[in-house]
């Protein structure tokens, strides 16, 4: 140990740099085009609008987090644009302030975005009217209009993480809200988790979107109401055994034409496909909240259609809810079809007419009793910090998805039921799944910098590999960041705690251009240690 202690000191040069910029502290409204950029880290403090005719572009790998005192937010107002445009290797993270291991849902108040699709709110004469986002007390909440293809900008490759608010009784913030958002936005490989309230919520609007992720959140996961038409494609929930809602019921899918069960118009008639729902209870004897309710409610006269998707370990499966929605499905306004439910705790239904709808023949449903993926057989479903949804090979969901239904058309067609096949998973390299544990800290100023040589580096990094050694004296968190000369994070190499002792961590260089790299060793509670590296493969 000693000599190996006394060889990365002699490693040590002390030289003369510029140094990185820190934290930014984002206090007012954004009126003019603005640039993030992942050199910084960035804390956001009350209500952030960016206002109409301003664009917030947000470079990958940048970190911004919400304060708690103050419910730090992002609100998109109508006609502003925010471009956060992340990459698999380089998410953008939208987290809590609070330190690992202290995190919690509603730590920051999450992204709201307004814009100027159509919605299905009229007034007391039946005129459309616009909508104001809950929580909302100015304008700057206001949705709602008649541009289809309005355009609000890119959410890619993004998590929200610890987010929400709660304002009164029914009425919340949540992870993502979208309010009358037009097709001309880009929604995609979005990830949400530990949400206070639902995960994804659309009020109208006609986005569409795909790779969503709503992990652990706290009421429902896609949540329609007020006229949204938009096609949602691939898309993952999982549900933690001990967190519902306890002010309302948790829903995978809950569906609205309105809150009150009005015929306006635009109908509430999203189309989902290639979903995979994992419930919270993992068998038939599972202990779950009394809070939880079915994966699909749809009900107050929605039209939502779903299709091609895995609903298991659920409360109970489907529940069509209404007068209104049950002529709907009747008719093939409302439709879930060719999906397949598995493992509900109590049953597969609500009622006699759900059970009757997935009898029949021309919905082309199955449902399987006994324990969640008993006979679906994904991969690794209920490991909760490092799971696997793709399906085995001998999966019954691998075959059998349809795409022939006109409300499809447009999207990707695929063989496989649910949101992966048995290749393919869309959440590496962006998404986590243990979000409690990761350090979010600042770049710091470049004080000390080690030329690796071979004696620290198994392979040559000419080979397009490194290694890192890290002697840790204790059990510790530890963050790794590789920066370019710029002060750009190219990649993140570990984050998570590491037990004491000599930590070896393999730096894959393979994707990165020849030059001069710094790689940032955060230790908790101990501080930054910044290395100079050479890549000349």
């Amino acid at each position: 140990m000693k000599s190996l202690q006394n060889t990365l000191a002699a490693l040590i040069v002390l030289i003369s740099t510029s140094t990185f910029a820190a934290t930014i502290s984002v206090t007012s409204a954004i009126t003019a085009n603005t640039n993030w950029t992942n050199n910084n880290l960035y804390v956001l403090y009350g209500d952030i609008v960016i206002k109409s005719g301003a664009t917030l572009t947000i470079d990958p790998g940048t970190i911004i987090k919400g304060d708690k005192t103050t419910g730090g937010r992002i609100v998109v107002a109508m006609g502003g644009k925010i471009n956060a445009q992340g990459t698999a290797s380089q998410p953008i993270v939208f987290t809590s302030n609070q330190p690992a291991g202290q995190r919690q849902r509603g730590d920051w108040s999450g992204i709201a975005i307004c814009g100027k699709a159509p919605v299905n709110f009229k007034d007391a004469n039946g005129n459309a009217i616009q909508g104001r986002l809950e929580c909302g007390q100015t304008t700057d909440y206001d949705f709602g209009g008649t541009d289809p293809a309005d355009n609000s900008g890119v959410l890619s490759y993004v998590r929200i993480e610890y987010a929400g608010f709660v304002c009164g009784s029914n009425s919340e913030l949540n992870s993502l809200t979208m309010g009358g958002v037009g097709a001309g936005t880009k929604i995609d490989h979005v990830m949400v988790s530990y949400g206070q309230d639902d995960g994804f919520e659309w009020f109208g609007g006609t986005v569409n979107a795909s790779h969503l992720i709503s992990f652990a959140s706290r009421d429902d996961d896609f949540d329609t109401d007020n006229g949204f038409s938009g096609k949602v494609q691939f898309g993952l929930v999982v549900r933690i055994d001990t967190i519902a809602d306890q002010g309302d019921i948790s829903n995978a899918f809950e569906s609205d034409n309105d809150a009150n069960s009005t015929y306006n118009n635009p109908a509430t008639k999203a189309v989902f496909s290639n979903i995979t729902v994992v419930g919270p209870a993992q068998t038939t004897t599972s202990t779950i909240d009394a809070k939880y309710g079915w994966g699909a409610r749809i009900r107050r006269n929605s039209s939502l259609s779903i299709f091609n998707s895995l609903f298991l370990g659920y409360k109970r499966g489907l529940r069509i809810e209404g007068v209104g929605s049950q002529n709907k499905a009747l008719t093939d306004s409302l439709e879930f079809k060719y999906n397949i439910i598995e493992g509900s705790k109590e049953q597969a239904w609500e009622s006699s007419f759900d059970s009757s709808y997935l009898a029949n023949a021309t919905t082309y449903n199955t449902v399987y009793g006994g324990n969640a993926n008993a006979t679906l057989k994904l991969v690794n479903p209920f490991n909760r910090t490092n799971p696997d949804f793709r399906l085995e090979a001998t999966s019954p969901a691998l075959t059998g998805a349809n795409f022939t239904n006109t409300k499809l058309a447009g999207l990707p067609t695929v063989n496989y039921k649910g949101a992966f096949g048995g290749t393919d998973d869309w959440t590496a390299g962006w998404a986590s799944f243990n979000p409690q544990a990761i350090l979010y800290t600042a770049p710091t100023a470049i004080d000390e910098v080690v030329n690796l040589s071979n004696t620290v580096l198994v392979p040559n990094p000419n080979q397009g590999k490194a290694a890192l050694l890290v002697d840790l004296k204790e059990n510790a968190m530890l963050a790794v960041e590789l920066y370019d000369i710029a002060g750009r994070r190219v990649a993140s190499i570990a984050n998570g705690e590491f037990n004491s002792g000599i930590q070896s961590l393999n730096i894959d260089l393979s994707a990165v251009n020849n030059g001069v790299y710094f790689v940032s060793v955060i230790i908790e509670n101990a501080g930054t240690t910044t290395l100079k590296m050479v890549v000349n493969k």
